[in-house]
């Protein structure tokens, strides 16, 4: 399977918290529920033809306890019979139960677990959220498909996708759009290492 992140960002690059108020207030974060006044229905066809090519879907553990909480109540929205029957894994050193069915824990060596699940049949093990877990997969050269949809704002602090000391990564652009609501969708392919050059050089 191909492993695909899907981010909400801010314009500076911070993803925590993009539902609500009182989403993710850790580290005394108190300018949640960003993303929400920006979406529109062009993006969320675009998320439902996202969703529609996973054959599971992959989450850290906060972003688990959020969506196990919240998606088997949400039985009429349209993504709901999808997130509730896909087979679900969660990275987490410290649940020990995970009740939103069928689920899966994964813990020890994470990345070798994941590596492991990309070799099984499927089209797409997908990502929502999660940022911690996607840094960390990132870095370990797994997800192929970053999907980062930026809405028009700046929080000006929070937990940023690429911090400072972050590993490099090379991307190759695949699809740009913007939506009416102002939502900036980027889709690249992960390269590998990045490349560096000098401007002006000679071939």
């Amino acid at each position: 399977m191909k492993l695909a992140l899907t981010q909400f960002l801010t314009l500076d690059g911070v993803y925590q918290g993009p539902g609500s108020p009182d989403e993710d207030t850790s580290d005394g974060f108190t300018r949640g529920g960003w993303f929400v006044p920006h979406l529109d229905e062009e993006f969320e066809r675009l998320a439902g033809t996202w969703l529609g090519q996973a054959d599971a879907l992959l989450f850290g553990r906060r972003t688990y306890v959020n969506f196990a909480r919240d998606w088997p109540k949400m039985t009429d929205h349209p993504f709901g019979a999808i997130m509730n029957s896909l087979p679900k894994y969660v990275a987490s050193h410290t649940l020990t139960r995970a009740e939103w069915n069928p689920s899966t824990i994964l813990s020890g060596d994470i990345p070798a677990q994941v590596a492991e699940l990309k070799r099984q049949p499927g089209r797409e093990l997908q990502i929502h959220g999660s940022g911690r877990l996607a840094q960390s997969l990132l870095a370990a050269g797994l997800i192929d498909e970053l999907r980062l949809v930026i809405a028009p704002v700046v929080v000006g602090t929070g937990r940023r996708l690429f911090p400072d000391g972050g590993a490099p990564a090379g991307l190759r652009l695949l699809r740009n759009e913007t939506t009416p609501g102002g939502l900036a969708v980027h889709v690249y392919a992960s390269t590998g290492r990045p490349e560096y050059g000098t401007y002006g050089a000679d071939a």
